[in-house]
């Protein structure tokens, strides 16, 4: 069976440590997304993000520069593996760029691509400031 994968980069008016927190920290999350968010700063703590739709377990974490997790949605089906999330923090000079390369999706479910722009992306221009 394929796989599909994504690779997405914005830049956002934030310093690297400053999107690391957000993403990790559950209240920080929830506020910069919109959707309720249990998060941990841990490796091998589970995750819930956009009221549970998301899940996943961090997997490793380098501090202010790179996040790891395993992630699926409500959308996957029991049989499928989890996905494989990476997001990169690279300072720049107006902020932070983030790439989030998203590996092992099930087959077909390539709405991920405009899920992230939508739910993540645009909600952090805005929480971060354009």
């Amino acid at each position: 069976m394929m796989k599909e994968q994504l690779q997405l980069t914005e830049t956002f008016n934030a310093e690297p440590s400053e999107i690391y927190k957000t993403w990790l920290d559950s209240k920080l999350h929830c506020a910069m997304t919109g959707g309720e968010a249990e998060c941990s700063h841990d490796i091998g703590k589970a995750y819930s993000a956009w009221d549970g739709y998301i899940t996943g377990k961090n997997l490793a974490l380098t501090e202010n520069k790179k996040i790891v997790q395993s992630w699926r949605t409500t959308e996957f089906e029991e049989k499928d593996e989890d996905s494989h999330l990476v997001i990169e923090l690279n300072k720049v000079a107006k902020g932070t760029q983030v790439r989030i390369t998203h590996t092992n999706i099930p087959e077909g479910q390539t709405q991920y691509e405009r899920g992230w722009v939508e739910h993540y992306f645009a909600p952090m221009l805005e929480y971060f400031g354009e």
